[in-house]
């Protein structure tokens, strides 16, 4: 079985809206649907667990029900101090249905163009691996600077990428990696989902990730998404 984690307690201050980016109406459908949608339709998700504020929780039951999405809908999860704290609750509240071997699919609220070619690899991608990531090359000579002020060294570009949502990881193994990090007080440094399996030696598949598989961040970012629905549909 594989459970997805839509992550979605962000506030989405940089977007500048009166309400969180991941609900903000586009061609008449919250933005946190999009992905959902994806998600309800793969054959690769059985259910699907929501990270949100608790406020939140009606409103996004009514837009599921309204758009006939809610039928792999498992429940919520308060979102936690940071976005791995967010991921943890979740495990948390998914372990009384989740057995050992099972996958956790996570993903972004904030990331509307997931495709189902890019979930079906994500979950593929499993095979002989305990995680997935997909990845993008790097397109730009990259740096390294330890003061970010002045540059220290020169990284070899063709060995740094930069990784994507969704991640895919066998959740046994990475709900113990997890607490882990819970118990020493470490996981309120962890940036991306897939660092608890690195640090605990869990052995990680990247795939090509999706230049469409953008985050909305910005003003620029939501802009950009909406031009893009607007070409989908013509």
């Amino acid at each position: 079985m594989t459970i997805a984690i839509v992550l979605s307690g962000g506030t989405g201050s940089r977007v500048g809206a009166v309400v969180p980016k991941q609900y903000i109406e586009v061609n008449g459908m919250p933005l946190i649907l999009y992905c959902i949608e994806k998600l309800d339709e793969s054959e690769k998700i059985d259910q699907i667990q929501i990270v949100a504020e608790v406020e939140w929780h009606d409103r996004i039951m009514d837009w599921l029900e309204s758009f006939g999405l809610d039928a792999k809908i498992l429940g919520f999860s308060e979102p936690g101090e940071n976005r791995q704290c967010s991921i943890l609750n979740a495990l948390k509240d998914i372990c009384d249905v989740a057995e050992d071997d099972d996958y956790v699919f996570i993903h972004d609220a904030a990331r509307p163009l997931l495709s189902l070619e890019l979930i079906d690899e994500a979950v593929n991608g499993m095979k002989g691996y305990d995680g997935v990531i997909p990845v993008l090359p790097m397109k730009d000579t990259v740096y390294l600077s330890k003061d970010g002020q002045s540059i220290s060294s020169l990284l070899e570009r063709s060995e740094v990428f930069a990784g994507q949502a969704p991640e895919v990881f066998v959740y046994g193994e990475y709900c113990k990696a997890n607490k882990v990090l819970e118990d020493s007080g470490r996981i309120r440094a962890i940036n991306g989902s897939t660092e608890p399996a690195v640090l605990a030696g869990m052995k990680i598949h990247m795939i090509d990730g999706d230049e469409r598989n953008f985050k909305i961040t910005t003003q620029a970012d939501l802009e950009r998404f909406v031009e893009i629905v607007k070409q989908d549909e013509q």
